[in-house]
């Protein structure tokens, strides 16, 4: 069995879910796992796994637009402690002698195995648009060649990339595979409704779109991303908790958020409706919310006027007619796309060919061997 360091990235809680699915899994494989991980990651992670805490890259939004200034003081403001941080992490890995690294765009595991040598192998879904072929308009040409830059100097370029993405498209290298997303088991025990109220997923700093909520008097939104519990008219605004989230995930009418790959991922298992409102400086969330709009399982908007969302509350029904040809679509080609099972076997399959290398003195297979199992699904139509 194998030595492994898992690092995680703190923003958001997409990297969070399936990173507890991955670890989960390694452990009941008998593999040693150390997770790294900051901000929620490390909040979620710590109770459950041998986890250390570190300083990571945090993103500031204001009306959801990424503000440049903001990211850049917020950070800085950190920098002391991630000195000190991180200098108990190369202490970790010191004493610990992990044989692979597995990052989920956790930027210090993955520099630090290459520096030292150590096999680095990326598991997120960032990973499809650094080694993705996919096409997009020719306005975000720039932001695509941006984002790829971004994280070619954020992640040094892994043995093995497994990458999850909505869409399946064919990788530019011998080194990646393309797997459908992984949805975290507690969405995939969950019941699907139908009530009468909507989810509403931003920050507390995306105060416009509120305005327009409390227009639609006759419609109920729980509002999550608020620091307190409090009823103001049509508004019922939610402190985050992960169990009370996915269960009003589950019964409610359609979801409104930003354009986040994990939560876009539980829509289309749950069947529901979602109104995108990608993060503007967000190239993935572009993205994400293109696949949506091309799909037809939702609606791709820049802003959340009163006419936007009352063309999503009338679309509800064609929405739901293509949520389901979707699925129906993924069952009649026999695609695995919501359990992770294919992504889990492969990464067995992959740390079996590690040992076995290792014990011969031989180095980690790049490119992947021909007999690692590699699904694909073709999402698009």
């Amino acid at each position: 069995m194998s030595r492994i360091i898992y690092g995680v990235s703190g923003e958001g809680s997409g990297h969070t879910s399936r990173a507890r699915e991955m670890v989960r899994h390694l452990l009941d494989k008998g593999h040693d796992v150390r997770v790294v991980a900051y901000d929620r990651s490390y909040a979620s992670l710590k109770d459950e796994f041998d986890c250390l805490e570190i300083e990571g890259l945090h993103i500031v939004s204001r009306d959801n637009r990424v503000s440049a200034l903001g990211t850049l003081a917020h950070n800085l403001g950190r920098a002391r402690k991630a000195i000190a941080r991180n200098r108990a992490l190369r202490q970790l890995f010191d004493h610990f002698q992990p044989e692979l690294v597995i990052t989920d765009f956790e930027p210090a595991t993955a520099w630090l195995a290459r520096w030292r040598g150590i096999p680095l192998l990326s598991l997120d879904n960032q990973h499809r648009l650094r080694y993705m072929k996919f096409r997009v308009p020719a306005s975000l040409l720039l932001d695509r060649w941006l984002t790829r830059l971004i994280i070619t100097l954020m992640i040094p370029r892994p043995d093995i990339a497994l990458a999850t993405s909505l869409e399946q498209g064919p990788g530019t290298n011998a080194r990646t595979r393309i797997f459908p997303p992984i949805v975290r088991q507690q969405v995939l025990e969950l019941q699907p409704a139908n009530e009468a109220f909507h989810v509403v997923y931003v920050t507390s700093a995306f105060d416009s779109l509120i305005y327009t909520l409390k227009c639609f008097e006759d419609r109920v939104f729980h509002v999550y991303g608020h620091h307190a519990e409090r009823v103001d008219g049509n508004i019922h605004y939610r402190t985050f908790s992960g169990d009370a989230f996915v269960q009003d995930l589950a019964r409610c009418r359609s979801v409104i958020a930003t354009a986040g790959f994990t939560l876009m991922s539980e829509c289309l298992y749950l069947h529901k409706p979602l109104l995108a409102l990608p993060m503007t400086g967000q190239f993935e969330q572009q993205v994400n919310a293109l696949f949506l709009e091309r799909s037809g399982c939702g609606m791709n908007a820049r802003r959340a006027s009163v006419e936007v969302l009352q063309a999503f509350f009338n679309n509800d029904a064609q929405c739901r007619a293509a949520l389901q040809r979707y699925n129906e679509a993924l069952q009649a080609r026999g695609c695995e796309h919501y359990g992770g099972a294919a992504i889990k076997q492969t990464l067995d399959e992959l740390l079996s060919e590690l040992a076995r290398r290792q014990s011969s003195g031989l180095t980690f297979p790049t490119p992947l061997a021909e007999g690692v199992t590699h699904e694909r699904c073709d999402t698009s139509r």
